[in-house]
């Protein structure tokens, strides 16, 4: 029998964790997320094992080891003291074992770097916070003249509060006896790898159709001030069918995206589209490729620019159209989180243990006609017409 390739492993692995999250099993999430880790694990130790034998850089480079600051190898050094203590449990209740802020910073350059959509978005670490203010209205916050009530009337609404704290997401980590020695750069880069991709999918899945619900919501949700939210689930909007993407039929969706908060017009730079992989190359592709006259196909031709995203997490048959800084996603430790927590519910291998990990944050459109949410499943190829406005004279004809 054919051995698995590392990359197909890893794709079985996150599969498998994707479906286990949307079935909201706990018990499923946790053997989902501990198997994926303990790949990762894997993965790590083999490559400190063949940096031993060769001193090769490159495999630090590959692996993302980095040079740690003193408070990060001081906190991975504390946190591999306690995982060798015979009362585990004990040496992490009087451990401080928050991560430090710089760590979460890194994890988040490592999601941006993989994942576009989550490199477009307004993204950023909160660990410090429990709650921001963002300004839902997208107008500027000052204003010439006598101050006085109109500018009151101007800013209402404009300001908007983001608890950070309502939302967790929960991560599982495996650690063998054999990871205790490897040391602290080698430990984050483990770290860094478990839970960038954890998160990421996690993320991506609650920025594109999250409910509300103990969740961040996503782009394709109502949020209109007179919505209606019944037990904390914001309702999908009603998709727009489209059956090309004609300058004219491009032109009035941006004109719905240029409609900002309290009916005023908004400058649009460009867009992203947001697609299933599927239907990005069964309808996008087609629709968005044209071929030149010497033969060769330009693809990604839009009417306005554009940048097309594919994310398995966008229904088939659906797509999402938007300006990516309008949605705001802030996570981090925060004051309540953050901390690696000895685990004893969830352990499936015999020589090793169990931690587990809790981020919090939140994230949301900051208006209603940010994002449309798109019914692509009429898309037609693209069509390119040609006029001839004259004869090529042949050597014959000269």
């Amino acid at each position: 029998m054919a051995m698995k390739s590392k990359d197909i492993l890893k794709q079985e692995l996150m599969a498998n964790l994707s479906t286990a999250m949307k079935s909201e099993d706990d018990g499923a999430i946790a053997q989902a997320f501990t198997e994926f880790a303990d790949s990762v694990q894997q993965n790590v130790l083999e490559e400190f094992k063949a940096y031993q034998q060769t001193a090769d850089s490159t495999i630090l480079a590959k692996r993302g080891v980095h040079q740690l600051t003193a408070k990060e190898k001081d906190f991975y050094q504390n946190v591999i003291n306690a995982m060798r203590s015979t009362d585990i449990r004990q040496a992490f209740s009087g451990l401080d074992t928050a991560f430090p802020q710089t760590i979460i910073d890194n994890v988040i350059e490592d999601i941006k770097a993989d994942h576009p959509l989550l490199a477009v978005i307004n993204f950023m670490n909160t660990t410090a916070l429990t709650k921001i203010i963002v300004n839902k209205k997208g107008i500027q916050l000052a204003k010439w003249g006598v101050l006085g009530s109109a500018i009151s009337k101007e800013l209402e609404g404009a300001i908007g509060k983001i608890d950070l704290t309502l939302c967790k997401l929960s991560a599982f980590m495996p650690i063998s006896k054999d990871m205790l020695a490897v040391g602290p750069e080698w430990i984050d880069a483990y770290v860094r790898g478990t839970l960038s991709e954890a998160i990421a999918l996690a993320l991506e899945t609650a920025i594109i159709s999250g409910t509300g619900n103990n969740e961040p919501i996503g782009m394709d949700r109502d949020v209109s001030d007179n919505v209606t939210v019944t037990g904390g689930v914001y309702p999908q909007k009603e998709a727009i069918v489209i059956k090309d993407l004609s300058p004219k039929t491009y032109g009035s969706l941006l004109k719905k995206i240029a409609m900002g908060p309290n009916d005023k017009a908004r400058a649009i730079n460009s867009v992203i589209l947001v697609v299933n992989p599927f239907d990005y190359f069964e309808k996008v592709m087609p629709a968005t490729t044209v071929r030149a006259t010497d033969g060769t196909y330009t693809n990604n031709v839009f009417p306005f620019p554009t940048n097309p995203i594919q994310s398995s997490a966008v229904e088939a048959g659906k797509a999402l159209i938007g300006i990516p800084e309008r949605y705001f996603m802030g996570i981090g430790a925060g004051t309540n989180g953050g901390k690696i927590e000895y685990s004893d519910e969830f352990r499936f291998l015999d020589d090793e243990r169990v931690y587990l990990t809790k981020l919090y944050g939140n994230g949301r459109p900051l208006d209603n006609n940010a994002f449309l949410l798109l019914d692509i499943n009429a898309l037609e190829s693209a069509t390119v017409e040609v006029t001839v406005k004259g004869t090529v004279a042949t050597k014959e004809q000269a």
